[in-house]
């Protein structure tokens, strides 16, 4: 089963690099998820990730770079729509 989007929750983590992310690989694959993700946070497009596809994430969680996510204004366990990158953003 393909879905275009998922409600998940961000997650703070030091050991993620900027500009990265980290998210389940079965999850990735639902998505549609190959080498980037997008995240909405209350409805307004937050910026594009690399993606690392690993088991060792939560289905429901992505991780990212704290300090990133702090200066894009977005606070460790918010919920955001993630969903594959679309054309022209």
């Amino acid at each position: 089963m393909s879905l275009p989007e998922k409600r998940m929750r961000i997650r703070s983590r030091e050991d993620v690099t900027s500009e990265n992310s980290k998210m389940n690989s079965k999850m990735g694959e639902q998505l549609g998820v190959s080498d980037e993700v997008e995240a909405i946070v209350s409805g307004k497009w937050k910026g594009k990730w690399k993606v690392a596809l690993t088991e060792s994430v939560p289905a429901n969680e992505v991780w990212m770079n704290g300090d990133e996510l702090k200066a894009k204004g977005i606070a460790d366990n918010t919920i955001a729509t993630i969903r594959k990158p679309r054309q022209g953003t």
